[in-house]
């Protein structure tokens, strides 16, 4: 066992300990109230710890619930596709600059002439206008605060807000306030070539910590400097502000991610612990480089391997794929659907970098990110709703539909899985959950079997 898991067990149960159904009552309600979302309540169950309960008539089709991330991340093999924002990840740029810069930096097909690749240069640093593009308006690209030219943002409050949420302790540039800056590119790296769910848990932590520090400032400015109160590290009031920070956290179902992880379907049954026991010394790799970067003397239950397994174990149970349709498909549908003659004429300017773009001329930006109150939603093989983005939602919230009605104080549920497969393929999948469905339609299926 690690030394920060062996000297601080008592802090890691407190801030790993279930939240009391009033807690969970209390947290949500404010949580609701704040992001202004009307319509749903999250209250404690008899069976699953909390669900989403419904606090008005949903008819099929009616918005249920739009849901900022608590964190979320662009899958790395998709920045080359999609340049959005860091923050709430809404496409940014121009449709010039989202086509060249995706075939600039694919290196793909088409004409591989010199007038093509001047052109795609001039794509790609929007000194080349397509036809109709200003119908597709994106916002301008604006730098990371510290510099690193690796995140963009959509406009100077996101920037700042992504740099005051977690970015600037995980920023490479020279304006970082990591603590080193090369241990932070390892971390990076390793989480690129082995799962980049690494980079969630370290954006989770890194939120702990920010809000930590902005707790304790105004515990500082506010006590009696006159009596000279010395806080030791995770002195009691320490403690009790990063039990404060860690609430958004706390609030998550959380197992071990080792333990909770699915089976790959090419590893053997006789296999599973030794598999087990590799993906726990990948966490440990990932969590030593972290440290190396962003280490808090004052946040070091954050740091033991056993904080770390129940955050990523939580993003592994809980998470969404974060997904926003591409401009760049609605732009090309447009000039599909030009009338004939008109067509032809934009066609000789668009084909070339259509056919350059091939099938990939449509692709989404994706990721995977953790919503607080759709991660409350539980499951049904009927659900009475889905994850589901209409046209208009065009960033990185959560968006909740219906698609039956739904009575006020009915729980709202969703599928984790593809409720179409048969019953015992699905009951294999929910295994990976932890629990057996007893959900009306897995109890008539499983009593006619």
């Amino acid at each position: 066992m690690e030394v920060i898991d062996t000297q601080f067990a008592d802090q890691i149960s407190l801030l790993l300990q279930s939240p009391s159904p009033l807690q969970v009552q209390e947290y949500f309600d404010d949580l609701l109230t704040t992001k202004r979302s009307h319509g749903v309540q999250v209250k404690p169950t008899n069976h699953y710890g909390k669900g989403v309960y419904a606090d008005m008539d949903f008819e099929e089709g009616d918005l249920v619930l739009k849901d900022p991330m608590l964190v979320g991340i662009q899958h790395s093999s998709n920045k080359i596709d999609c340049l959005v924002c860091g923050c709430c990840f809404c496409f940014i740029g121009s449709i010039e600059m989202q086509i060249g810069r995706k075939l600039f930096l694919q290196g793909l097909g088409g004409p591989k002439d010199v007038c093509f690749n001047e052109k795609l240069e001039l794509l790609m640093h929007e000194k080349l206008e397509l036809p109709y593009s200003k119908k597709f308006p994106l916002p301008g690209v604006i730098n990371c605060p510290g510099g690193c030219k690796e995140v963009y943002y959509c406009s100077k409050s996101c920037a700042q807000a992504d740099w005051d949420n977690c970015h600037s302790l995980l920023c490479t540039g020279e304006g970082s306030k990591s603590l080193n800056n090369k241990a932070l590119s390892k971390f990076i790296q390793h989480a690129n070539e082995t799962n980049d769910i690494f980079l969630l848990a370290a954006k989770a932590i890194s939120c702990t910590i920010l809000k930590y520090r902005s707790l304790k400032a105004v515990y500082d400015k506010e006590k009696d400097k006159e009596k000279n109160h010395v806080s030791d590290v995770l002195g009691n009031h320490n403690f009790s502000l990063l039990l404060k920070a860690w609430k958004p956290l706390l609030m998550g179902y959380k197992r071990r991610w080792w333990d909770c992880i699915a089976l790959p379907i090419d590893v053997d049954v006789s296999e599973e612990d030794s598999f087990r026991m590799q993906i726990k010394q990948l966490a440990f790799e990932s969590l030593e480089l972290l440290k190396a970067a962003i280490l808090d003397e004052e946040c070091l239950p954050l740091f033991s391997l056993e904080i770390y397994g129940h955050i990523i174990g939580m993003f592994e149970l809980n998470n969404l794929d974060l997904v926003v349709a591409s401009p760049v498909e609605d732009y090309f549908l447009y000039i599909d659907d030009l009338p004939e003659a008109e067509k032809k004429e934009v066609d000789e300017i668009t084909r070339p970098f259509f056919d350059a773009l091939g099938e990939g001329y449509s692709v989404c930006c994706e990721g995977t990110a953790f919503f607080p109150i759709q991660s409350c939603m539980n499951h049904s093989c009927c659900p009475n709703a889905k994850a589901f983005k209409r046209d208009e939602d065009r960033d990185g919230q959560a968006t909740i539909i219906a698609c039956k009605h739904i009575k006020k104080g009915e729980e709202v549920t969703i599928s984790y899985i593809d409720e179409d497969l048969e019953l015992e393929v699905r009951r294999a999948l929910l295994a990976d959950y932890g629990f057996i469905c007893k959900c009306p339609r897995c109890v008539e299926e499983d009593h006619s079997s």
